[in-house]
């Protein structure tokens, strides 16, 4: 198969946008596999880290993947960092473009777009410095559940938490006092983030667009930090688990999943080659 080129056929020119983890991917934690093992799906790795299996997805989902980016302009957007998407291998040739530190980052031929890089930066003005808030959460975090604190790209910050350890509230405390400051705040599997406004995974996607010339957008995701790209598509499905099913969020053209885990990934990509040749579903 030969490399992907801007877009999908002149017919449809429809750019497809789609969150990672526990959308497409997904980790053995987040697999949420019910069944008996004689009639579980078979699983394919998509990445590894030190030498050891990480993220996954099943072979039927891997088939779908492929046959939909050949047909439409896919765009994987992430909120990991440029170094941690590249370890992901999704089947298929890399896509032209990538989405990554939740906007922050447009990758074209895998490279970091500067002009993109710059208009981020100016953007982030209008909030409060990361310094700031990266400190507040550190003085609000108790180190009986505190596991690790990161600063990704030099956009937003993260903790990782042993979840069962975490108050109840913290996370919504958090989110109350970031607000103000111009920062949302999201809860994923261990992750705490926060977040400035101006980052989106929307605004970078809708460059795409214009870059690619589609018509259309699909998109699919299952945290807070996707409500926005699911929010700007044309249509767009998210999965029976994650903080929006958590939250009930909804809009009229968001098709929600009755599946969970690694078998809603499979069913986003079956909706989604299906929509490109007729009504959503």
């Amino acid at each position: 198969m030969t490399p992907h080129s801007d877009g999908a056929d002149a017919a449809g020119r429809v750019l497809v946008a789609s969150d990672l983890d526990r959308t497409l991917i997904y980790s053995a934690a987040a697999l949420e596999l019910t069944m008996p093992d004689t009639l579980a799906p078979r699983l394919l790795c998509v990445e590894t880290y030190e030498h050891k299996p990480l993220s996954f997805m099943t072979e039927e989902a891997a088939g779908l993947l492929d046959a939909l980016a050949a047909r439409a302009v896919f765009v994987p957007a992430t909120t990991r960092t440029p170094e941690q998407y590249r370890r992901v291998r999704l089947p298929g040739p890399p896509p032209r473009y990538a989405v990554c530190a939740n906007g922050g980052q447009l990758l074209v031929d895998g490279e970091s777009d500067p002009e993109w890089r710059e208009r981020v930066r100016e953007r982030l003005t209008e909030c409060a410095p990361l310094d700031q808030v990266r400190a507040h959460m550190l003085r609000q975090a108790r180190p009986e559940w505190l596991l690790k604190e990161r600063v990704a790209d030099g956009l937003f910050a993260y903790l990782v938490v042993e979840r069962s350890l975490l108050p109840d509230t913290w996370v919504k405390e958090l989110a109350a006092w970031a607000g103000p400051q111009g920062w949302s705040v999201s809860l994923q599997g261990r992750k705490i983030y926060a977040v400035p406004h101006p980052l989106t995974k929307s605004a970078a996607v809708a460059e795409v667009a214009r870059r690619a010339g589609t018509a259309r957008t699909f998109a699919a995701g299952d945290s807070l930090l996707d409500a926005d790209l699911l929010g700007a598509a044309d249509v767009a499905w998210r999965p029976a688990h994650g903080e929006l099913a958590d939250s009930g969020w909804q809009r009229p053209h968001v098709r929600v999943l009755t599946e969970r885990g690694v078998l809603a990934g499979e069913t986003v990509l079956r909706r989604m080659s299906a929509a490109l040749t007729g009504p959503p579903t």
